[in-house]
C-alpha cells in the first residue's frame, strides 16, 4: 500500500555505513529525513550525498536526523564516500543504507517499475518526532533534488506545528504568515494581540510568531 501523509512511518532494522540502524530507535525524539537515490558512483548523486553532508549545522539547529538509502551494499556506499568528500569538499557524515535485498525500498514503496524496475527514484520522507510521514517528495532520477527547499518545509512544519498558522507561497523563515481559518476572531485576538491584516475574512497576514 502506497505511505501517504500522515501514515506512521514504516520501522525497520537495515545494516548501514555507521552501523545496524533499528529505524525508530535511532531517530528517537527527533525528525528525520529518509532519502533515497538511486545508483552509487553516479553523478548526480554524488552531489547530491555531498550536500547533503554540508548541511550538518542547518539539520542539528532542527533537531532532524538523515539517512540515505540506495539497493547497493554497504561496502559500496563506504567506497563511494572518498569519491563524494574529494569532489564534493564534505565528508558524508550520515548513515547510509544499503538496501541490495529493497526491504526498506519496499516498505517507503521507492522502486518505481515503469522508471526503473532495480533502481530506487530519488524519494524523500520527513518525518516527525513521533513518527508520522509529514512530506513525500519524489523525483526522477536524471533531477537533483532542492534540499534548501526541503529545509524550508521543516522550517514550516516545525512553526505550524508549534503556532496556529499556515505558511504562503514561497515562504521562508521571518516572512508573514496566516491565520488558520478555524481559528476564530475571539481566539485570534488572544494568539495574537498584536493584530493581523484582514485581507479577507479567511484570508489574515499576520507577523512570523516567534
Amino acid at each position: 500500500m502506497t505511505l501517504q501523509l500522515g501514515d506512521p512511518a514504516p520501522d525497520f532494522r537495515a545494516d548501514t555505513t555507521q552501523g545496524l540502524v533499528d529505524f525508530h530507535s535511532w531517530k528517537r525524539d527527533a525528525w528525520a529525513i529518509l532519502f533515497s537515490h538511486p545508483k552509487d558512483f553516479t553523478p548526480v548523486c554524488t552531489t547530491e550525498l555531498g550536500y547533503v553532508a554540508g548541511l550538518v549545522d542547518e539539520f542539528v539547529a532542527r533537531n532532524v536526523r538523515v539517512i540515505g538509502l540506495s539497493v547497493d551494499p554497504v561496502i559500496d556506499h563506504e567506497l563511494w564516500a572518498a569519491d563524494i568528500a574529494e569532489t564534493q569538499g564534505h565528508v558524508v557524515n550520515f548513515p547510509m543504507i544499503g538496501d541490495p535485498d529493497c526491504v526498506v525500498a519496499g516498505l517507503y514503496d521507492m522502486i518505481h517499475p515503469n522508471a526503473d524496475d532495480t533502481q530506487t527514484v530519488r524519494s524523500v520522507f520527513v518525518i516527525d518526532p513521533v513518527n508520522r510521514i509529514r512530506l513525500i517528495l519524489t523525483y526522477p532520477a536524471s533531477t537533483g533534488r532542492n534540499f534548501e527547499e526541503i529545509l524550508r518545509v521543516v522550517d514550516s512544519l516545525q512553526l505550524t506545528d508549534a503556532h496556529q498558522v499556515a505558511t504562503p507561497v514561497n515562504w521562508k523563515v521571518g516572512d508573514d504568515v496566516i491565520i488558520l481559518p478555524t481559528i476564530d476572531a475571539e481566539q485570534a485576538a488572544q494568539l495574537f494581540p498584536g493584530g493581523w491584516d484582514e485581507q479577507r475574512p479567511y484570508l489574515r497576514v499576520v507577523p512570523q510568531p516567534r
